[in-house]
């Protein structure tokens, strides 16, 4: 008699070794979950208060999505992803014409760059972060012969230049910045040549120059950004309050729960700058700690990455860890008055649903591709 197929065969790969799931990986995006969690219902508390009489309103609704994100993870960290190949060209389509639709929605703030659901705003540069790396990972391994060659360029060229260019229309600079540096980055680390990357290099910087200009708003935050002092309670007042707030962490900081800043002298202290609340509370050292947790995370991805048996999910590996890596750097940068305000989410500590929900499908093809490696 001929055995039934499971349906859920083509899914799940049957010659998975569970002892390779990288625990240790799995363990430190816990701790960084929790740790996020914590600092959240500090940094959030006065303005959850204000709003809802709860000091819990922001952090319950995050450890909801937290606990949903981190079961997607984990379903992505078991799937085939090699056999779910076939519809990253679909998964690139939906997200431009998400891209697009996201420009006629209502206004948020000024800005167009959420889709509301009921339930939450999703925001589609968020899941562009996912398709991103997913179709370059692709790209790369389906075309790898040929990335000496300048001709590689031409279509992810085109793609990711629009993709980029429908996220900055609504208008965020920040998040196209970001993809375009790991494009190159990837790029270059699996072997194209200089001169190569060169050309849409200058072009991509050229572009954001030519967009910070069209924009009168965004050449007053780069004169902030160079000038912060020149006006501290005006327009440099979020940088310059955000730079107080660090500096007054010194060593050890004030003590969890002890921010001055959070109690509404900090705007977006909840989102995009918590991380000066976090420095207020913990001090340099309390922060060189957070930083070696996202460092440990980055350089496990690697080994992980260097073990791995497929070479799309190495690849994939690598651009995802690239960019949660370099997204935490650059919201610390952006912090501290190192580069101007982008308006990025600090992984695992900011608030937002849509955020966290991209950064553990992101650690999950990082786990999944733990599960097809030799033992580390």
């Amino acid at each position: 008699m001929r055995r039934k197929k499971n349906k859920f065969s083509s899914v799940f790969p049957k010659n998975l070794n569970i002892h390779f799931f990288d625990y240790k990986l799995f363990t430190a995006i816990i701790f960084l979950t929790l740790v996020g969690l914590s600092f959240l219902y500090s940094a959030s508390s006065a303005l959850a208060y204000s709003k809802t009489q709860s000091t819990l309103f922001y952090v319950k609704k995050q450890l909801l999505w937290s606990v949903f994100s981190i079961g997607i993870m984990l379903f992505i960290s078991f799937i085939d992803i090699e056999k779910a190949r076939i519809f990253i060209p679909l998964i690139t389509v939906i997200t431009i014409i998400l891209l697009v639709i996201t420009l006629f929605m209502p206004p948020i703030q000024n800005t167009r760059r959420w889709i509301p659901l009921g339930f939450m705003n999703f925001q589609t540069s968020e899941f562009a972060k996912v398709a991103f790396v997913l179709y370059l990972s692709d790209y790369i391994d389906r075309n790898y012969s040929k990335i000496r060659r300048l001709k590689f360029f031409i279509k992810p060229t085109i793609i990711i230049a629009l993709m980029l260019l429908l996220i900055a229309l609504e208008p965020d600079i920040g998040t196209p910045a970001l993809l375009f540096i790991i494009a190159i980055a990837v790029f270059f680390i699996y072997g194209a040549k200089i001169s190569h990357i060169m050309t849409p290099f200058i072009a991509g910087i050229s572009l954001i120059v030519l967009e910070i200009m069209r924009h009168p708003y965004r050449i007053e935050r780069m004169k902030s950004f160079i000038s912060p002092w020149d006006d501290p309670t005006g327009k440099s007042f979020q940088i310059v309050q955000s730079l107080v707030a660090i500096g007054s962490g010194w060593w050890f900081g004030k003590g969890p729960g002890n921010s001055i800043m959070k109690l509404n002298y900090l705007p977006e202290s909840h989102t995009d700058f918590i991380f000066p609340i976090i420095a207020e509370e913990i001090g340099f050292l309390g922060v060189l700690f957070i930083l070696c947790l996202f460092l440990y995370v980055f350089f496990r991805s690697v080994k992980i990455a260097k073990r791995s048996t497929s070479s799309f999910l190495s690849i994939l590996t690598i651009s995802s860890a690239l960019l949660i890596t370099a997204q935490s750097l650059f919201n610390m940068a952006m912090s501290s008055g190192l580069t101007p305000t982008k308006g990025l989410p600090l992984p695992f500590f900011s608030y937002g649903g849509s955020s966290i929900i991209t950064t553990m499908m992101l650690l999950g093809f990082i786990l999944n591709t733990s599960l097809r490696r030799k033992n580390i």
